[in-house]
Parts: C-alpha cells; structure tokens; sequence
C-alpha cells in the first residue's frame, strides 16, 4: 500500500478513536462524579527507503494512540435534598465492596438496601471505617457531617452510626475504569489532607457539553479532510492504472 494512505488511514483510525471518547464523555454528562476524558495521541516516526530522486533514508510520520487521559477537576456540586446523596467536595474517593473486590468512586448517589446497608446505584456496599455500613429505620433522621461521621438523634440522644471511608491516591489518573462509574488502582490509599462531604448533593459531572460538541466538529472536519485526501490519492492511482493498461505493447 502507498505510504500516503498508510498515514490517512492512521489518522482516520486516530479520528475514530477521539470520536468514540467525545461520545462516552457526552453519554455521561448527568452521570454523578463523572470526568471527562480526552484521547492521547504520538508522532510515530518510521523510517523508509527513498524514493526515486530522492537521497538517504526517509521519515514519514504517524499517528499513534497513546491512551487516555482523565480530567480530574472538580465537578460542579448540586443540591438533591436527598439524605443519603453526598458529595465530595475536594480530593476522595468514597470506598465500595464489590464481588471483584474494593473499588473506588465519586459518585455518591446512595440509598439503603432491603437490609438497611448504604449502597450504591448498583447495589455495591458502601465502606466505613468498621465495614459495610448499616441504618435502621429505628436510628430515625441522619446526619452526616463533612468528616463523613453518619449520626441520628433518637429521643433526644445522639449516636454515631458510623463514618464514611474516603481516600486518596498519589496519581488518581492512573487509575483504571471498569464501568459502572467504579476505579480500581494498585496504589496504597491514603487519607485525604481533608475530608469535606456534603449531604444531600451530588457532585456534577465535569463534562462541558458545549466544549465537547465543538471537539466532535473538529474531528469530524479532520475525518473529512483525509478522506478526501485518500480518496484523491486513490483516484490518482486509478488513472496510473488505467493509462498504462491502455499503453500499446
């Protein structure tokens, strides 16, 4: 194949990667404690033979997909009135107990279970310090404070039910996505500088969508433009083809 279709068709593949990243980010523009993630792409240099008239080797240059990166800033905290809704606000990240072991999330749309345990959307358990923790409706109106110690008054006695496990890693970047908004990282987790939760919130996606839209644009006009090239490119070969198939023996 010709070396100028080669680098079409990795930009073309680099535009169908960018495009599916814009697409999952504007698919969770509601999605509690969301970020936004970007595609990462190199230069890959390959060396080739040159040409005729051209001297010494030749560098042409590619496109290569280099990851993900994640935006990690803080998403806009909203007011639900709901009682288990809690928002961090600042650096965490709430644990949960999942059949594939402990994960990590920002999005603290919470409720109880049937057996009164804090789970979440998908039924995952929420982690205090001691564990899974569990409310009764006996335990009447909670309160959680921004340390995140969970607290009711019954009959005008206060009690501790518990406090909410938040904690922070050196490179939250790093970590790995494994769907259902969840984390997973093999670095030790630590406790944040400061733990500031708010009940009855949630924080915010921090995809803009207006920003995403127009990326979705350029992409696309980028998409266009090299398949208009590879397209030429191919025409100009057709005619090469057909010249020299009509060119008498």
């Amino acid at each position: 194949m010709d070396n100028s279709l080669l680098v079409s068709l990795s930009q073309q593949l680099a535009a169908y990667r960018a495009m599916d990243v814009i697409a999952n980010n504007l698919a969770n523009v509601s999605t509690p404690g969301f970020k936004r993630e970007a595609a990462k792409f190199e230069e890959y240099v390959a060396k080739t033979r040159p040409a005729e008239g051209q001297t010494g080797t030749q560098n042409i240059s590619f496109v290569k997909d280099a990851g993900i990166l994640r935006d990690s800033s803080q998403g806009t905290i909203e007011q639900t009135g709901a009682p288990y809704d809690i928002a961090i606000a600042g650096n965490g990240f709430f644990s949960v107990q999942t059949p594939n072991g402990i994960r990590y999330t920002r999005d603290g749309h919470f409720s109880l279970d049937a057996n009164g345990n804090l789970v979440t959307s998908e039924g995952h358990q929420v982690q205090g310090d001691g564990g899974a923790i569990t409310i009764t409706p006996n335990d009447g109106e909670i309160s959680i404070s921004a340390d995140g110690t969970i607290s009711s008054v019954v009959h005008g006695v206060g009690n501790q039910l518990g406090k909410i496990k938040v904690v922070d890693f050196a490179d939250p970047r790093a970590m790995v996505k494994e769907g259902a908004n969840l984390l997973s990282t093999t670095q030790a987790a630590t406790a944040p500088d400061k733990i500031n939760l708010r009940q009855g919130a949630l924080e915010s996606s921090n995809v803009q969508p207006v920003i995403e839209i127009s990326h979705m644009i350029e992409v696309m006009r980028a998409y266009e433009a090299t398949a208009t090239l590879s397209k030429s490119q191919e025409d100009l070969m057709r005619q090469a083809i057909d010249k020299l198939g009509s060119t008498p023996n």
